[in-house]
């Protein structure tokens, strides 16, 4: 049954790797998730003082997004930019129309499925749990998970306890509200992103006393997002959103890994929508793309792994892939 509340769609497109993700994802919008009948956006960041090349998209890839259904937006990057190019899921979420609920995906995503299916609570925000302990980094003298997740809580004013996972020991990274930032939801993208932009600038510019000796980047949108999250009234997901980062949606990050570890599915689905002449020959012109999809070498890839059996930290993958000169983004 698909989704009763319409909603829109928000990834990030600039010149580069990510216009050509960009066009793999609208692809696999139109083709796996034909009913979805909300808007897909484009954010696109627009020169200025922030950026010391033009980040905007070329004109072939923006006419072919426009071709399949995309809206392309411009926005000014007034606090990131080049410095912390995460920053442009943060501040482009200022495109979207207030109050009209929405979802943001990384560029890197491949949609696999039907996403009207998805039964998003929009009043409820949640993010992806595709995630590890990345952040904070445990070091010599660091004060604890308690203590700095603690410390960000009451920077804003929010309750802490009620965001732990009490079913999880303390000081284990999975008792405190983590999010992988590839995907999230809610129901006004102008809260939405101007508390994201708010927490980011806060915590990168007056970070805490108990974050002194914690690397902010590129973890900082992974940090900010939790308490976005919170004080809107959200948390983790449940079950019934496990088509993300399951058969709906994949989050691949570089194309090497989907084909190192991805489902055949997901496989077959990113030959599929690629496989048309007028989306083949703009995505030749990126390297990578030209040899891990059309030239065969994302097979290559592939067949150096036991899918059922692949090693358990992706650094082990990385480094295969790596030393046999087919890791390339």
């Amino acid at each position: 049954m698909s989704h009763a509340l319409p909603f829109n769609i928000m990834i990030v497109g600039q010149a580069g790797r990510l216009q050509y993700e960009a066009l793999i994802f609208a692809a696999s919008l139109r083709t796996f998730s034909p009913d979805f009948r909300g808007q897909l956006y484009v954010a696109e960041p627009q020169p200025g003082p922030k950026w010391p090349r033009d980040p905007r998209m070329s004109g072939d890839i923006k006419d072919a997004l426009t071709a399949l259904g995309a809206e392309i937006r411009p926005f000014q990057s007034v606090y990131f930019g080049h410095s912390y190019p995460y920053g442009n899921k943060i501040e482009g979420l200022q495109i979207l129309t207030a109050k009209q609920p929405f979802v943001f995906f990384d560029t890197d995503t491949l949609i696999t499925g039907d996403l009207t299916r998805v039964p998003f609570d929009f009043d409820r925000p949640a993010a992806s749990m595709n995630r590890g302990p990345t952040w904070p980094v445990e070091e010599l003298y660091w004060p604890g998970y308690t203590a700095i997740w603690k410390s960000l809580y009451d920077r804003f004013g929010l309750d802490f306890e009620s965001s732990l996972d009490l079913a999880q020991p303390d000081e284990y990274w999975e008792r405190y509200l983590y999010f992988n930032a590839g995907w999230f939801f809610g129901n006004d993208p102008a809260r939405f992103g101007q508390l994201f932009t708010d927490y980011a600038v806060s915590i990168r510019d007056d970070p805490p006393p108990e974050l002194v000796i914690q690397p902010l980047d590129p973890w900082l949108d992974q940090i900010a997002l939790p308490l976005v999250i919170h004080t809107l009234g959200g948390g983790r997901p449940d079950a019934t959103l496990g088509g993300l980062d399951g058969d709906i949606s994949c989050h691949y990050r570089a194309l090497p890994l989907l084909f190192a570890r991805g489902t055949d599915a997901q496989i077959e689905a990113l030959e599929k929508v690629t496989a048309p002449n007028k989306i083949k020959k703009l995505l030749k012109q990126y390297e990578p793309m030209k040899r891990l999809i059309f030239q065969g070498r994302g097979h290559k890839v592939r067949a150096m792994f036991d899918q059922n059996a692949l090693p358990r930290h992706e650094k082990a993958l990385r480094n295969k892939i790596k030393s046999a000169g087919f890791w390339m983004r």
